[in-house]
């Protein structure tokens, strides 16, 4: 297994030209497991908790509605990659993820910011369009680039199995305290606009992902939330949203 040249992709929505020097599904391979010791190593809500459906449930709309996005868009082979899960930890960390291949978790921290269905849409679109847009690639290509002296994959796996481990939890903003690589700004542009697509696709109204944002900034202060330690949150993103938010609409269907 080794790094090898994938080429030019082509962001769904944006149409923006991307970069990933490693192959999606070996990226998948690795964060399926990194997902099932994250879940193992924490206090996961049983399904049947309220917490843990009201995520679920969300979750399953928005993954329908990008489902339903990439076949008709031209990006029906980026189904193949997709396998969801949702899964919500009992953790104060205000902080959600998605991993390639649809893994997802909702830390409880973050559920009274999203106070309903709509503020969980928001999150849940966000993160989801980070998956679908591989932006997870491209962070982890540019983290070994720095970090690893180009080292291949293969290479990284073999001989610094840890290095690894911790480039892969940072592109993936998955843990506390690694030092999560940032979140550039177009990355965070195209989320917002997939995100909303998305929620509102799903029968969510994407008018709410403003005041959702509002809510999160309002968390700051001497320190701020995870979930903003790589996800900038100030006046530039909310003014984007509202931007983009007569186009989002032309997707939204209400329930």
């Amino acid at each position: 297994m080794g790094l090898f040249f994938i080429g030019c992709q082509t962001v769904p929505l944006t149409g923006r030209k991307q970069l990933n020097l490693l192959p999606e599904s070996e990226l998948i391979d690795m964060t399926d497991t990194s997902y099932t010791e994250f879940l193992r190593q924490n206090d996961v809500l049983p399904a049947s908790h309220p917490d843990a459906r009201r995520v679920r449930e969300v979750g399953t709309k928005i993954s329908k509605a990008v489902e339903q996005y990439l076949s008709e868009n031209g990006h029906k082979k980026r189904l193949q990659e997709f396998d969801w899960q949702f899964n919500t930890v009992n953790n104060d960390l205000v902080n959600a993820w998605c991993m390639p291949g649809g893994r997802v978790v909702f830390y409880t921290g973050i559920l009274p910011i999203c106070q309903d269905d709509n503020g969980l849409a928001v999150v849940m679109g966000h993160e989801i369009a980070h998956a679908v847009a591989r932006h997870g690639n491209e962070r982890m290509s540019e983290a070994m680039g720095l970090e690893a002296a180009g080292a291949t994959l293969g290479v990284l796996i073999s001989e610094k199995p840890d290095l690894t481990r911790e480039l892969l939890m940072r592109s993936y903003g998955i843990a506390a305290g690694l030092g999560t690589l940032a979140f550039s700004r177009k990355h965070e542009s195209e989320a917002d606009k997939l995100g909303l697509v998305f929620m509102a696709m799903a029968g969510y109204d994407p008018r709410e992902a403003p005041k959702f944002w509002s809510r999160m900034s309002a968390q700051g202060g001497a320190k701020p939330p995870e979930f903003l330690s790589t996800h900038p949150s100030d006046e530039t993103r909310i003014s984007d949203l509202n931007a983009y938010m007569d186009e989002a609409l032309k997707y939204y269907k209400p329930n």
